[in-house]
């Protein structure tokens, strides 16, 4: 019997200048040095918007608001398969992000989004946020 997938949420954190804040995956985690959209796993009898604001405020002690939703993306690992759901937003609070769970994080304009190497997930949802703009 085929496991449901983990049920996981992601932010695309847009800051005043129109920069989408990018995180580097360290090298103890699951796909070592990856790029990709902060987030997490959703907890049994949470919402996704409240796991989303749980897990930005856990790794980066930020406070952000959701504006928009995009699609839900479904994408098989080889050793699980995940339905990650992206989420528009920015920073309410004054702080600027604090890289704690990641080993980089950086503001990325458009252009340098294809210069990164992406966790293979979040590479639809930079497309679905392409034709956004």
């Amino acid at each position: 019997m085929e496991t449901p997938p983990l049920e996981v949420v992601c932010a695309l954190i847009i800051n005043e200048n129109g920069k989408l804040l990018a995180c580097r995956r360290g090298p103890n985690t699951s796909l070592p040095g990856k790029w990709e959209f902060p987030g997490g796993k959703v907890e049994i009898n949470e919402t996704p918007e409240s796991a989303l604001k749980r897990e930005i405020q856990e790794e980066l002690e930020i406070f952000i608001s959701i504006r928009a939703t995009l699609d839900t993306v479904t994408h098989h690992y080889p050793h699980f398969t995940i339905a990650l759901s992206p989420f528009l937003c920015q920073i309410i609070d004054s702080q600027p992000p604090k890289c704690i769970e990641h080993a980089e994080i950086r503001w990325v304009n458009l252009s340098e989004l294809s210069s990164l190497e992406w966790a293979e997930a979040d590479l639809p949802i930079i497309e679905q946020y392409k034709r956004l703009l």
